[in-house]
């Protein structure tokens, strides 16, 4: 039985390219696609799934597991999921969504029946059960998140630290003496969600350096309770010039409470959040951010496991520990502290 790689062979390209130019999931010059359908047809290639499977092994099919979990501001989540699903389309494959509560019950069974040719990983604790399990898996792994131990699987992220520095550095060269910063709930650090401590111990330390003060306070994923978070928030510190957003949901609901309280950016307060610009319009939010790119991990993610499922990377190669640079998309929200 004819596979991929023998009408990549016969055609006088690689792997990856035979099948994108019969998938049609990616532009192929004329050339190529018309070497690839003659060597096709000399080999009798059927490019059905059951025949490729029996074929390769491969089930042209990237498992990934991710939950919503109730904690979380369910949006955002979704914008990693997009990412990692619409890369996989473009790649010729196919994602098999896995949302199981107890998801290393659920990596081991889809690894150990050969269900996917590789995993993503969303949703990463710092010490995460699954992964002893897809180290030990035959299937390569990639994370979009950063546990403690990166041993075994390819990682990418955002730079949480330096995502902190850059907002609390923003906010000082326009003059800003008293700012707050609003994380996500204390269940998302107790489970492990170390983008929480990661940004706010830097963005910590950036004040320490600068003078400025920085009130740190957890806020709610979910409405009405986010909404009086931050109205208690508010009260609290009446003196605070300036806002820093790690929390989707605060950004979602802070335009609602800064007008029942006849506040506006930046006159009365900076804001600067962190989260991504499709967010961003998807909630109609005018203030700046530092941009959580969830479309280019899962993208850098999908596009590395396929590189070691495909044979790309050589078996021996280290895995890599990746992170996106923050950057600031400026959309008008901070300026100079009001005056008393």
């Amino acid at each position: 039985m004819a596979t991929i790689g023998d009408v990549a062979q016969a055609a006088g390209v690689s792997r990856s390219t035979a099948s994108y130019a019969l998938s049609g999931k990616r532009a192929i010059s004329a050339d190529v696609r018309r070497r690839v359908e003659d060597a096709v047809r000399q080999l009798g290639y059927t490019p059905n799934a059951g025949a490729r499977a029996l074929a390769t092994s491969q089930t042209m099919v990237i498992g990934l597991l991710a939950q919503f979990l109730e904690d979380e501001f369910a949006p955002a989540m979704l914008q990693y999921m997009l990412g990692v699903s619409n890369t996989a389309r473009e790649l010729g494959y196919d994602i098999l969504l896995v949302s199981d509560a107890d998801g290393t019950r659920a990596l081991r069974r889809i690894t150990d029946s050969r269900m996917v040719d590789g995993i993503v990983l969303l949703n990463v604790a710092e010490r995460d059960e699954r992964l002893p399990i897809l180290r030990s898996a035959a299937q390569p792994g990639a994370l979009v998140g950063l546990p403690a131990d990166c041993t075994g699987v390819d990682v990418f992220d955002l730079d949480f630290e330096e995502a902190g520095r850059l907002m609390v550095d923003h906010l000082h060269r326009l003059g800003h003496r008293e700012v707050v910063l609003v994380s996500q709930p204390e269940h998302v650090i107790e489970r492990g969600g170390a983008y929480v401590w990661r940004l706010q111990d830097a963005a910590r330390e950036a004040a320490r350096a600068r003078g400025i003060t920085l009130h740190t306070v957890a806020a709610s994923s979910h409405q009405p309770d986010v909404g009086q978070d931050l109205n208690a928030l508010l009260d609290a510190h009446p003196g605070v010039t300036g806002l820093l957003i790690n929390n989707e949901a605060a950004a979602a609901a802070l335009p609602t409470v800064l007008h029942e309280r006849g506040l506006t950016a930046p006159a009365d307060l900076s804001v600067v959040g962190r989260y991504s610009d499709e967010f961003a319009r998807t909630f109609s939010l005018p203030y700046s951010s530092i941009e959580s790119a969830p479309d280019r991990l899962g993208r850098m993610a999908v596009r590395q496991l396929v590189r070691r499922i495909e044979g790309e990377v050589a078996a021996d190669e280290p895995h890599v520990v990746r992170f996106v640079t923050p950057e600031l998309v400026d959309r008008g929200s901070t300026g100079v502290p009001r005056t008393a």
